[in-house]
C-alpha cells in the first residue's frame, strides 16, 4: 500500500512537470498516427484500389511537410513551440478522423497532406521540446520511456483495431473517426490542464546551418531515406504479396509495440552504457541483415511468418534510433536546437518525399531491389556512425575534430 501511495504522488506530481506534458503528448500522437497506420495498407487496396504506383504517390505528398518543416521557424516567430505542438496533435487527429469520407487517390491525397503537417510538425517542435526540458545525463532513459509511452498507445489502438475488425464489424468510418476524435480530446486537454512552461535558453529564430553539425545532418539524410522504403513497402508487402487482413496486420503491429513497450526503456539504459556510437552501429548492421532478407522473401520464395518475424526485428532495431537525439543534444548550443530540429527533419525527408513515388515503379518490376537498395543505405548509415566519437560534446562532434 505505502509503495502505491508513494507511486501515485509521483503520478501526481509528473502532472505539473515538462516531463508529464511530454509524456502525454507521447501517448496522444499515436492514437491518430496508429490508427491511420494500421488501416492504410488494408484500405487503399480495398476500398481506393491503389496499385504500388499509387501508394507511392500517397507516401511522397505525406512527406512533403516533413520536408518543409524547416517552416517551422518561422511559425515560432509567432507562437511558442508548446501551443505548436498541440495544435499540431489537433490537426493529425481531425484529418485522421474524417479519412475514411473521401476513399479516392484525391481525397486521400488531401486527408493525408493536412494529417501530415500536424504530424511533422509536432515531431519537430517535440524533438526540440524533449532535447530542452529533458537534463542531457537523463535524455537516453527518459526518452527511451518516452518511446514506450508511444508504443503503448499504439498497442491501445492496434488492440482496439483487430478487436473491432474481427469481432465487432466496425467499418474504417468510424475506427477512423474515433482514433482521429481522441487525439483532439486529448490535445485539448493539454491546452487547458498544462501551464505554459519556461524555456531556459532562448532559441534561434532564424535558419541555423553549422559546419561542425554536418554529421547529424548526414545520418539524418540517411534515416529518412532508409525509414521511408520500410515505411512505405514492407507493410504493403504483407498486404500484396501474403494477403494480410486488416486484423492480421494489426496483430503484427501488436506484437511490436509489445516488444517496444519492454525494450526502449533498456535501450535509453543500453545507449548511456555504451554510448551513441555504438548504439547505431549495432542499428545499422542490424537493418543491413534485415533488408538483405527481405530481399530474399523474393529471391528465395521465404513465407509470411519469416516476413512477419522480419518486420518485428527491423522495428526493434529502428527503436535505437533516438541516440541521433542525444547525439546532438551533446554537441549542440543550448540556443541551436529548435531551428536544427526544424532543419534536421528537412534534411530527413530530402530523400523521403523523391523515393517513394520513384521506388513505387520499381517495386511493379522487382521487388527485392527495394529491399537491396535499403541495404546498401543501411551500410553507409554504419560507415557514418563510426565516425561519432565514444564521447562526444560541443568541439568534439566527430572522431577527426577535438578541442
Amino acid at each position: 500500500m505505502t509503495s502505491l501511495t508513494a507511486s501515485l504522488r509521483h503520478a501526481y506530481a509528473l502532472r505539473h512537470t515538462p516531463v508529464g506534458l511530454l509524456f502525454l503528448m507521447a501517448f496522444a500522437m499515436p492514437l491518430g498516427f496508429s490508427t491511420w497506420l494500421a488501416l492504410l495498407n488494408n484500405f487503399t487496396v480495398e476500398v481506393a484500389s491503389f496499385t504500388g504506383v499509387e501508394i507511392g504517390w500517397l507516401q511522397t505528398v505525406r512527406e512533403i511537410p516533413g520536408f518543409l518543416a524547416v517552416g517551422v521557424i518561422l511559425v515560432l516567430l509567432v507562437m511558442r513551440e508548446q501551443t505548436l505542438a498541440l495544435l499540431s496533435l489537433v490537426a493529425l487527429g481531425g484529418a485522421v478522423a474524417i479519412t475514411a469520407l473521401f476513399p479516392s487517390f484525391a481525397g486521400l491525397l488531401i486527408t493525408t497532406l493536412i494529417g501530415s503537417i500536424g504530424f511533422h510538425y509536432y515531431e519537430t517542435v517535440n524533438q526540440s521540446l524533449q532535447l530542452q526540458w529533458i537534463e542531457k545525463d537523463r535524455a537516453p532513459q527518459v526518452i527511451g520511456w518516452l518511446v514506450a509511452a508511444g508504443s503503448a498507445s499504439s498497442l491501445l489502438a492496434y488492440g482496439l483495431i483487430a478487436l473491432v475488425f474481427k469481432v465487432g464489424g466496425l467499418g474504417y468510418h468510424n475506427v477512423y473517426l474515433a482514433g482521429g476524435g481522441i487525439t483532439v480530446v486529448i490535445a485539448f486537454y493539454c491546452w487547458i490542464a498544462y501551464p505554459q512552461f519556461r524555456i531556459e535558453t532562448p532559441q534561434h529564430n532564424r535558419l541555423i546551418i553549422r559546419r561542425r553539425y554536418w554529421l547529424y545532418y548526414a545520418l539524418q539524410f540517411m534515416s529518412g531515406a532508409r525509414r521511408q522504403i520500410f515505411m512505405v513497402f514492407a507493410a504493403f508487402m504483407m498486404v500484396e504479396t501474403f494477403g494480410f487482413a486488416v486484423h492480421e496486420l494489426t496483430i503484427l503491429f501488436l506484437v511490436n509495440y509489445i516488444a517496444n513497450i519492454i525494450f526502449a526503456p533498456m535501450m535509453g539504459a543500453l545507449i548511456t552504457r555504451i554510448g551513441e556510437k555504438w548504439s547505431l552501429a549495432f542499428e545499422y548492421a542490424g537493418l543491413t541483415v534485415v533488408f538483405l532478407a527481405y530481399g530474399g522473401i523474393y529471391w528465395f520464395g521465404w513465407g509470411a511468418v519469416l516476413a512477419a518475424a522480419l518486420y518485428v526485428i527491423d522495428h526493434l532495431f529502428f527503436a535505437l534510433a533516438f541516440a541521433q537525439k542525444t547525439y546532438f543534444q551533446k554537441i549542440a548550443d543550448p540556443a541551436d536546437i529548435a531551428p536544427t530540429a526544424a532543419v534536421a527533419f528537412t534534411i530527413n525527408h530530402i530523400a523521403a518525399v523523391c523515393l517513394p513515388a520513384a521506388l513505387g515503379y520499381l517495386w511493379i518490376v522487382s521487388q527485392a531491389s527495394v529491399f537491396v537498395l535499403a541495404a546498401l543505405l543501411a551500410v553507409a548509415s554504419l560507415a557514418l556512425a563510426l565516425i561519432i566519437p565514444r564521447h562526444p560534446r560541443r568541439g568534439r562532434e566527430t572522431i577527426f575534430t577535438s578541442i
